[in-house]
């Protein structure tokens, strides 16, 4: 089920989703195949690949890097195949004309498959997803995934299984063509699923650790490289004289392949603990570039990115200096191994160098940190946090960590020049796109909580607020005015020590509300006494209704096959949008959904759509809807034979607080919960039953005869989030109390 409500009082169904890795550039969505549908597509056809020796290719691997070679650093092996949706897979027609394929590809005991699409062609509203047997999925990836281009690198998935689907809208049927022409068996454990991360040395060092604290720009700027789809290597963003953020990376020529184009570039891949080390997000990537340019004689590669990071991704461009001033100290910052982000610092000069016929800078020492195989391409910085060379190859490991050389960027420059630019001088600083200059005085707000869209029969709040220093100077005392529109104002005085970008939360004296809609505004001033120099970010607001007195009204809605076509809203009288829901996931055929309205007196609308144009009901499922109260008047009903919508109007007259029957106190904590309510049944003189039921009056708890104590346990962690109505019956009569469980 997928609806939003614009007062939410409870969401009845809760679904759990499968992880999303997102891969480069992708759009979202849901493959059909791991959805309630995937019954109604036609049965997955798999590929099975040969088998591997994954012994041998070790054995290969440890030759290899035995010669002082940073990179590639193998993981996988290529099998050459060729796939495509007009010759494998199995098609599958939907209803309304859309087609799905699907083709499923099982590497033997693989750790991680991933591909390379050689043609690519989605037309307009075309999808594809990629996921395996534990629902990760990666996409949706549309054209604009690969933009001018027909081929694109596809990510690893973790596990030996994995099934392609692309969706097609009827509008453009045949004009999608996929194509696979390399598969990637995974024989080294990646995505650490049999060990912890971790697979380089134990001397690296995490990018989190207190040695990256004066390199957080520079971190941004480099990535894992996934070369040739079966390798590893590290790169850097470098910026140009023109600050414009051209996405050009700098990396090693060795690392080069033939398949340089459908390389995937993965952006802030860093452990968020120094130790132990913890995975991170491997979402933030981009597929695709071109080569501009390369030398052996200083084992430089030069590339520009395919599509530009976006801005979620919060990269940083690093400067540079192409003079033949050695540095007095170098930091290096890659994935040894393919692991997780790392830093390294050597104390020392940079002294020149040959190595393999390369003119080079040579890190006599590392003091702190180290490099391995798949750190080759990584940037060297110099003590002014700018780029002089990338790594080709060296001694240097976790037992001896001497003796490593770089490609000198001086000697490179004559290539680069053209883009890089030849206006700034022999060095540039760092670039950050949309860099924000600080100000000294800027205390903003920056959330409001504690306050329910929608107010059922309550008469006050208590706000709790965010204030954030986003100023230069720690701040001690903050003036904060508050109050709803059209009522009195409140101040507050804040005091405390709050650093520079750090957050306080903070609880408001409760307030009064007005009946009807209501608009909370707080605002920030006079931070240390002075005048906040950013007053864009200083008032918060928040609109919300009070529903005073109100009645619990419920909409049970039976989906038939294709919810996906339906929506509703039930407005006021003046037509305001008070909920709203739809559409629902299809194939889902007799679920019964549920949405409870807390509503006072007045005239309101509810409005049902069918974006098909058949309801719901009869041939796509037997569906229909109800609306009615806690005691079983029926506001407003349908079959589902409605066609393309229909409209109900209901009123409702003579709402008052129903709490109680009795002038005992039933006293329930903590109201809201997350699950679990004490109820204080001391005050009862005997036995008495306790019985819960949800916004449609089902029973979802019942407790027989229960001797009066002041705690009793209400135990709701099986139920959904929503409101509840708990009743304890007794010799004297009966009380009521409205419960929520919020999480």
């Amino acid at each position: 089920m997928r609806a939003s409500f614009h007062f939410l009082l409870g969401i009845l169904t809760a679904m759990c989703g499968p992880s999303d890795l997102r891969a480069q550039v992708a759009f979202g969505g849901s493959p059909i195949g791991l959805s309630a549908g995937a019954a109604l597509l036609g049965p997955v056809f798999v590929e099975e690949m040969p088998p591997v020796d994954r012994e041998a290719l070790l054995a290969e691997d440890a030759v290899r890097e035995a010669t002082g070679l940073k990179g590639p650093y193998r993981f996988g092996f290529n099998h050459a195949v060729d796939l495509g949706t007009g010759t494998n897979g199995e098609w599958t027609v939907l209803r309304n004309g859309d087609r799905v394929w699907r083709l499923g590809i099982y590497c033997p005991g693989a750790f991680s498959i991933n591909f390379v699409f050689s043609e690519f062609i989605v037309p307009a509203g075309g999808k594809v997803f990629v996921y395996n047997d534990q629902g990760d999925r990666l996409g949706a990836f549309t054209a604009e995934s690969s933009p001018g281009r027909t081929r694109m690198g596809v990510t690893q998935l973790p596990g030996d299984r994995i099934t392609i689907e692309y969706q097609e809208p009827g509008s453009v049927r045949g004009e999608g063509r996929l194509r696979i022409d390399r598969v990637t068996h995974g024989y080294r454990d990646i995505f650490h699923m049999a060990k912890d991360l971790g697979e380089s040395g134990a001397c690296n060092i995490n990018v989190i650790c207190p040695e990256g604290d004066d390199w957080r720009d520079e971190i941004r700027s480099v990535a894992i490289i996934t070369t040739g789809g079966s390798g590893f290597c590290t790169g850097t963003l470098m910026n140009t004289c023109a600050e414009d953020g051209t996405p050009y990376f700098l990396t090693a020529n060795h690392c080069l392949d033939a398949d340089v184009e459908d390389w995937v570039f993965r952006f802030n891949w860093d452990s968020p603990t120094c130790s132990p080390t913890e995975n991170a997000p491997m979402d933030q990537t981009v597929s695709g570039c071109t080569l501009l340019a390369n030398s052996e004689g200083t084992d430089m590669a030069f590339l520009l990115l395919n599509s530009t990071p976006p801005e979620e991704y919060e990269v940083y461009y690093s400067g540079w200096d192409h003079s033949t001033n050695p540095a007095t100290s170098m930091t290096g910052i890659h994935h040894p191994s393919g692991d997780i982000k790392k830093i390294s610092h050597s104390a020392g000069p940079a002294v020149t160098g040959v190595y393999n016929g390369a003119e080079c800078w040579n890190v006599e020492v590392w003091s702190a940190g180290t490099t391995e195989p798949g750190s080759s391409g990584s940037g060297l910085w110099n003590q002014n946090h700018q780029i002089v060379g990338q790594l080709f190859g060296g001694a240097a490991d976790c037992d001896n960590s001497v003796d490593d050389y770089y490609g000198r960027l001086d000697v490179s420059w004559p290539l680069l020049e053209q883009w890089l630019g030849s206006t700034c001088g022999d060095t540039l600083g760092g670039w950050e796109p949309d860099e924000v200059i600080p100000v000294v005085f800027d205390a903003a707000i920056t959330s409001i909580t504690n306050v329910a869209e929608l107010q059922c029969d309550e008469d006050s709040i208590s706000p709790n607020i965010t204030l954030k220093n986003n100023g230069t100077v720690v701040l001690t005392d903050v003036t904060i005015t508050y109050g709803v529109q059209g009522g009195p104002s409140y101040v507050e005085e804040w005091s405390g020590v709050l650093q520079a970008g750090q957050t306080v939360n903070i609880s408001l004296p409760a307030i009064p509300l007005i009946p009807g809609e209501n608009v909370l505004s707080v605002t920030s001033s006079a931070p240390n006494g002075g005048a906040d120099q950013v007053v864009l970010n200083d008032t918060w607001t928040f609109t919300f209704t009070a529903s005073l007195p109100s009645a619990i009204i419920s909409l049970i809605l039976t989906e038939d096959n294709f919810g996906s076509d339906i929506t509703w809203t039930l407005a006021s009288g003046t037509g305001t949008v008070l909920y709203e829901g739809g559409p629902y996931q299809d194939f889902n055929a007799g679920q019964v959904d549920s949405a409870a309205f807390c509503l006072t007196n007045g005239c309101y609308t509810f409005t049902i759509n069918d974006e098909f144009g058949d309801g719901i009901c009869c041939e796509s499922g037997d569906g229909s809807y109800v609306i009615r109260d806690l005691s079983g008047t029926v506001h407003a009903e349908s079959d589902g034979q409605y066609g393309a919508g229909r409209t109900d109007d209901l009123c409702l007259v003579g709402v008052s607080v129903p709490e109680g029957s009795t002038t005992r106190d039933l006293r329930i904590v903590p109201n809201p919960s997350t699950g679990a309510f004490l109820a204080d049944l001391g005050a009862f003189g005997g036995p008495v039953s306790v019985t819960v039921s949800d916004a449609i009056g089902r029973t979802v708890l019942a407790l027989g005869s229960v001797a009066p104590q002041d705690r009793t346990l209400i135990d709701l962690n099986g139920q959904p989030s929503g409101m509840y109505l708990l009743t304890v019956d007794h010799a004297n009569g009966r009380d009521v109390q409205r419960i929520m469980v919020e999480r």
